[in-house]
């Protein structure tokens, strides 16, 4: 995996291979950053990358700029990897090992970008879960976003505060914010 763009451009990042992760493929990273470049301005943006993995996504926020990253995942390998490419690349990252579920439920934090890669296993209800408690919960700033990365098998288009789903091979990203931006509106007229 590599930093698809920003200060560290092109740099490789070799996770350890006994991770239990699914990283998000450069091809479809480069796609999606494609899409949040036109919505954010990255320098001073405020992240939370849920179901972390290997960093990838949080990684590529710090190369851009952002400066006030979460990242939560369950796994202590995962953290470790995180806490370490971190460290090594001066990213403002705080590390958080814990339940996904259980940090939205206790966390009061609100977020510009929400981002959630859940294993692509997970049930329906599931990823329906991660967006019911990010909305109920009041975690989204108004003008933020929050990205779902998803397989075709798993519907996002009916939940409220969705606007727009981009796919990219294998994978799928759902957008949700509180107001549809023009894109979305754009591309229900085109349907």
């Amino acid at each position: 995996m590599r930093i698809i763009s920003g200060k560290y451009k092109g740099r490789r990042i070799s996770p350890p291979k006994n991770l239990p992760v699914r990283p998000t493929t450069d091809m479809s990273k480069e796609a999606l950053f494609n899409v949040l470049n036109n919505h954010f301005n990255f320098s001073g943006l405020k992240v939370l990358d849920l179901f972390a993995g290997t960093g990838n996504i949080s990684f590529e926020f710090g190369s851009r700029g952002s400066d006030n990253i979460t990242s939560v995942d369950a796994d202590f390998g995962c953290i470790k990897f995180i806490k370490q490419i971190a460290s090594e690349f001066d990213f403002d990252i705080a590390v958080i090992k814990s339940d996904v579920f259980k940090f939205l439920e206790k966390n009061t934090a609100t977020y510009d970008l929400i981002f959630a890669d859940p294993p692509y296993g997970l049930d329906q209800q599931t990823f329906e879960k991660i967006v019911q408690l990010v909305f109920e919960r009041g975690l989204l700033d108004p003008d933020g976003m929050m990205v779902i990365e998803h397989s075709k098998y798993t519907k996002m288009e009916h939940l409220e505060h969705f606007s727009f789903q981009k796919s990219y091979g294998g994978s799928f990203f759902s957008f949700f914010e509180f107001e549809p931006t023009e894109d979305a509106e754009e591309d229900s007229e085109e349907e």
